[in-house]
């Protein structure tokens, strides 16, 4: 990754070119890229954000965190896919939010509010947050029929929907089956798709597809369902350490199937746009 300064930061012109034509209001507004085990958000403190806005500024990441209000300890954002759609939650773009609004205010411990969840998190060693992301709904497994193949799947939610298949994360897989499960008619808002391979009591290596973003690195609330499912089908025991492409999260399933989600976020640049600065 490149490396962050508070000034500037690597890769700016191609940044630069990423970014929305905005009005002379937002001009002073600062923007900042960040990365979760090599999932990249962009970071924007605009009280109003659209869909096409956010098609263009989000070109190469995976999303963007929209900081729409924000008091000492507390953030309020809206979490974008880079095809202009919402997500109800995302446990790395919440982390993101929850480490910037950390160092801008000092606080240990914030709460980010996402749609109706509010996630408390708390700073630890290093880069890392511990996060209570709140309780996880695990479904019965059933089985779909997908081009002409049945596969079966245990559906989660964790705030936002999931499929989790138990199969070998191969990507050539992945790729093949991720998006043929996520626009497929049993989940009408389209759903996240993991394909987990279980290692042993406390481990699994997973593979994601993403709603609205396709492969990624690495993804909290896919690493939450998993666990989730693991645990409810008798795979594993908490707490799950997940192994993803961009590195691995750990997450504790309670008796009450609350989650708590441990992981870093990390600060990739940030950008000070002016006046006098015609995108």
């Amino acid at each position: 990754m490149p490396r962050t300064s508070e000034s500037g930061c690597a890769g700016f012109p191609a940044l630069l070119r990423s970014m929305p034509t905005v009005p002379p209001a937002r001009s002073r507004m600062k923007s900042s890229k960040w990365h979760a085990l090599g999932n990249v958000y962009l970071l924007v403190e605009w009280a109003d954000l659209t869909p096409d806005e956010v098609r263009v500024s989000a070109g190469g990441t995976d999303g963007v965190v929209q900081v729409v209000a924000s008091g000492a300890d507390w953030a309020e954002v809206v979490i974008w896919n880079p095809d202009g759609s919402t997500a109800e939650l995302s446990g790395n773009g919440t982390r993101i939010a929850a480490r910037w609004l950390a160092r801008r205010s000092g606080s240990r411990t914030v709460t980010i509010r996402v749609g109706p969840r509010e996630v408390v998190a708390r700073m630890q060693g290093g880069f890392l947050v511990e996060m209570d992301v709140g309780r996880v709904e695990v479904g019965e497994p059933e089985s779909i029929e997908v081009a002409g193949e049945g596969v079966e799947l245990t559906p989660v939610s964790v705030g936002n929907p999931h499929a989790v298949i138990r199969r070998d994360p191969e990507r050539a897989e992945l790729l093949r089956l991720g998006p043929l499960v996520e626009t497929h008619s049993r989940f009408p808002e389209r759903t996240n798709v993991q394909l987990v391979r279980v290692d042993g009591t406390h481990d699994v290596t997973v593979g994601v597809w993403e709603r609205g973003a396709g492969e990624t690195l690495s993804s909290g609330t896919s690493s939450v369902a998993v666990a989730g499912a693991a645990v409810a089908n008798g795979w594993c025991e908490s707490p799950v350490t997940v192994h993803l492409a961009g590195g691995d999260l750990v997450v504790e399933i309670g008796e009450d199937w609350s989650a708590r989600l441990t992981g870093p976020a990390q600060e990739i640049c940030t950008v000070q746009l002016s006046e006098e600065l015609d995108l």
